[in-house]
């Protein structure tokens, strides 16, 4: 016979309890002034979710070694791994810790116009949004200092937290109500966060503030990401592309990269006088 939800409510509240989130600030708060604290769930283990990544990533560098798109343009690869080798360094502004990472940087053949940083600093530009986003050495930067600030604020993890949480809340209402199969598979949800999950607005925002930081401190001009996000509207059609759905409106965006741009534009010209 089955529990009625009314007699489950004392389970799930003790099942909440059990797992109870941990308040975690990951990196300084920077010239930016992020310093949002993050939720996350002893669920997910944060180290085992990093390997997880490096092994993700190891997957789809062979993958596009095999199809023959990877660092198949020598001029292009040897371009974004300069700009990264500059931008890697700053990231001791936020978390001296991410400057001994593993590093890897690479460039996938690809017409998509993407980019991406897994936990743990691994590095992937496609080829697309250099080619047809014609851009310059700052607006790479934007991309791949944006990029970068979403591995040291660790926003995969949060994301995992978040589902693996939901999933576990699903799990005891089915064992509660009685269903039979009710699993929680956190690996499942950790790879979700890495690559099914999309980022929250808070999260895009964070990673556009420390992305500007990051850039500014290795003297490229933190203003580039204003005329990059301008590039990205025209090729979407005035709207945005499908990697950046869930991102903020390209207005409150603008808006926001203007000021945050302009916050650490001392650092921009302390790091080009050097």
């Amino acid at each position: 016979m089955g529990i009625s939800f009314r007699r489950a409510a004392p389970i799930l509240a003790a099942s909440a309890i059990a797992v109870a989130c941990a308040t975690v600030q990951t990196t300084a708060p920077g010239t930016v002034g992020v310093d949002r604290k993050q939720t996350v769930s002893p669920l997910v283990n944060r180290d085992s979710l990093t390997k997880q990544a490096s092994l993700q990533y190891r997957q789809v560098v062979t993958t596009a070694e095999k199809k023959n798109a990877l660092n198949v343009d020598r001029q292009q690869t040897e371009r974004v791994r300069k700009i990264s080798s500059r931008l890697i360094p700053t990231v001791a502004a936020f978390r001296p810790d991410a400057v001994g990472w593993n590093w890897e940087v690479n460039v996938l053949a690809s017409k998509e116009v993407n980019a991406w940083c897994m936990p743990g600093g691994k590095i992937a530009v496609y080829s697309g949004l250099i080619d047809q986003l014609k851009i310059t050495d700052d607006e790479l930067a934007a991309v791949i200092g944006h990029e970068i600030a979403h591995a040291l604020r660790e926003h995969a993890w949060e994301r995992a937290s978040q589902a693996a949480n939901a999933q576990l809340g699903l799990t005891v209402i089915g064992i509660a109500l009685g269903a039979s199969g009710a699993t929680m598979d956190v690996a499942g949800m950790a790879y979700q966060a890495m690559f099914g999950l999309p980022n929250s607005r808070e999260q895009e925002t964070e990673a556009d503030r420390i992305g500007v930081e990051l850039a500014a401190r290795a003297g490229f001009d933190p203003r580039a990401a204003i005329s990059l996000w301008d590039k990205m509207g025209r090729i979407s059609g005035g709207g945005q592309p499908q990697w950046l759905s869930t991102h903020p409106s390209q207005a409150s965006r603008q808006k926001d990269l203007a000021l945050y741009s302009a916050k650490v534009m001392p650092l921009y010209e302390q790091a080009k006088a050097r």
